[in-house]
């Protein structure tokens, strides 16, 4: 009896797996598919390297003439100068790198347009007979422009609602080029002649000469003198401080003060129309500028993502089911 129960249950237990098993093989289908892959990492292209274009307006302190005009004889304690380089304007780009949160570095080309260049002398001579002297002015003018290429270093003290401020420095090379340039001079002395008058003491004095009311009579001159042109290479320097503005990630404005020392200058050799004599030439030194600017700066540099999976995975083929 006890072993009829016992087969009875084993084919009870033995129809169930059999209903259960396809059931438990559906419910295994229908279990969500595997999570996706993590996207792969951001590609960084193009790393701290930016490009930048500058435009802006320059003043001109007055430069020193190392080598004035050529009149031997006269003491520089009898001669004032009254020199100047006209307001002018530049263009320039360049290419740099960020290094860091707080310090870029670039380097830069521009051009700085003509501008007049005017010059002026006045020198007294050595007074002569009865108190007398000579005296002359000389009037030059000519034109003056650069081309400076530099080597920049900038330190960014932080950003603050997309404001940035910096300061910076930079060394480089200027091609000073001065053209045009020619002097007009007017010389004025005493008038002298031979003195008749005393005749009687056995000579006759080259004396200077009085009208009728006793005043001296001058005698004025004038001429021109013309210099060829030149450009010059120069040792330059230059110092920055301005603010940068972020527009976007990429893209920066500045507005920027810079002092730049464009060291000197010269002219060619000098000549007079009517001679055949060469001049020496007229050197400048020290001459500066302060300018106002307003640049560009384009980063290159950025996170590029790496192209994403499917959104649907491909579906994984399910167990084979073999019917009988």
């Amino acid at each position: 009896m006890a072993r009829s129960k016992l087969n009875a249950l084993v084919r009870s237990l033995t129809l169930a797996a059999s209903v259960g098993a396809p059931c438990l093989a559906a419910a295994a289908d229908l279990l969500p598919p595997p999570p996706p892959p993590p996207p792969p990492p951001e590609i960084e292209v193009g790393g701290g390297w930016y490009l930048r274009g500058d435009v802006g307006a320059s003043v001109y302190t007055r430069p020193k003439y190392s080598e004035a005009y050529d009149y031997t004889g006269y003491p520089d304690a009898n001669r004032s100068f009254g020199n100047e380089v006209g307001g002018g304007g530049f263009a320039g780009v360049g290419v740099g790198y960020q290094f860091t949160p707080y310090f870029r570095g670039d380097v830069t080309g521009e051009y700085r347009y003509s501008t007049g260049l005017r010059g002026s002398e006045y020198y007294r001579g050595p007074d002569y007979d009865n108190g007398l002297g000579s005296y002359g002015t000389n009037k030059s003018s000519g034109n003056f422009d650069s081309a400076v290429v530099l080597a920049n270093a900038y330190f960014d003290l932080g950003t603050w609602y997309g404001i940035t401020p910096f300061i910076g420095g930079g060394v480089g090379y200027a091609f000073n080029h001065i053209s045009s340039y020619s002097t007009n001079q007017q010389f004025t002395s005493p008038s002298y002649a031979y003195d008749y008058s005393n005749a009687g003491c056995g000579c006759i004095p080259y004396a200077p000469v009085y009208d009728g009311n006793g005043n001296p009579v001058y005698n004025t001159n004038s001429g021109s003198k013309f210099y060829k042109d030149k450009t010059t290479g120069s040792f330059a320097w230059a110092l920055h401080a301005g603010l940068a503005y972020n527009v976007t990630d990429a893209l920066k404005i500045e507005l920027a003060y810079r002092y730049l020392n464009l060291g000197k200058a010269e002219t060619g050799a000098g000549f007079v129309p009517c001679c055949t004599d060469t001049l020496r030439p007229i050197k400048m030194k020290d001459i500066e500028a302060h300018d106002v600017k307003i640049g560009l700066r384009y980063y290159l540099g950025g996170l590029v993502s790496a192209p994403l999976p499917p959104l649907m995975p491909e579906p994984v083929p399910g167990p084979l089911v073999r019917k009988y």
